[in-house]
């Protein structure tokens, strides 16, 4: 089998530690609650070759990359139909996976933003990810409230997920190697399944208080109710990277209050 060429408009670098692909691979443990996991963007296989090896998941791969379908489809013939060449972004999860799975890979950092609001929309089937990803977009995933990379994701993530930076991953592990220091993540669904409030209501406050977070939120939060509607609420005083998840949730109830008077 001829090697797979990294394709730059595909965001590839592929890892090329074993090391780290197989505590990517072991960082997988909530196995009781789901016996499928699907990889994106495999690439060659170097995580696959430990996911294969696990005897309590099925495994599946996705690829948009034919180059790597069809290396991978030589490479691992007893696959068949769980070697998708696709989008993972396009991909429909309901038609695949009837019941709850795990997402795991080392995702293109063009594409991670993305990746993880697909993985948001998805929430109450995949209930648990591990996954490699820019440091900066790691650290902004499992950043507490009053930090600077606080901001929209980890507010929406941290709503369903436990989120456990794992390790970080020097340059020199991939080929080629990315300009910039990247990181393993775990999202585990916690046990919220609806928020206490108006989920889209807080979304929109969320994205409006984060959209200008130098401003108060009675500032920023303008952009979704009018000022004049607006009390003395200690919340509006303060700036969207101050409050919790929990306070947003608060916040989302009170907003909602004012708007029905």
């Amino acid at each position: 089998m001829s090697l797979v060429k990294a394709k730059k408009h595909l965001g590839q670098h592929f890892l090329t530690d074993k090391g780290i692909a197989n505590r990517i691979v072991e960082a997988l443990v909530s196995t009781d609650k789901y016996h499928q996991v699907l990889e994106v963007g495999p690439g060659m296989g170097i995580l696959s070759d430990f996911l294969l090896q696990r005897k309590d998941l099925e495994t599946y791969l996705i690829d948009i990359d034919t180059e790597s379908y069809h290396f991978l489809n030589e490479k691992y013939p007893q696959l068949g139909d769980r070697l998708i060449n696709g989008d993972f972004l396009k991909l429909d999860f309901d038609t695949i996976f009837p019941g709850p799975f795990a997402i795991i890979g080392n995702f293109p950092y063009n594409i991670s933003s993305q990746i993880l609001f697909k993985i948001l929309d998805n929430r109450n089937k995949v209930v648990e990810m591990v996954g490699m990803f820019q440091k900066e977009v790691a650290q902004r995933c499992a950043a507490p409230a009053g930090s600077k990379e606080y901001g929209i994701l980890s507010v929406f993530l941290q709503a369903y997920y436990k989120i456990e930076y794992l390790i970080t991953v020097k340059p020199g592990t991939f080929n080629p190697p990315p300009k910039v220091h990247s990181a393993v993540i775990r999202l585990t669904r916690n046990e919220v399944e609806t928020l206490d409030c108006d989920e889209k209501l807080f979304w929109r406050v969320v994205k409006a208080g984060f959209n200008q977070r130098r401003k108060t939120l009675r500032n920023a939060v303008s952009a979704v109710m009018a000022k004049d509607k607006m009390d003395d609420h200690i919340y509006f005083e303060k700036r969207a990277e101050q409050l919790t998840v929990a306070d947003f949730v608060a916040l989302t109830q009170h907003v909602s209050k004012l708007m029905a008077v």
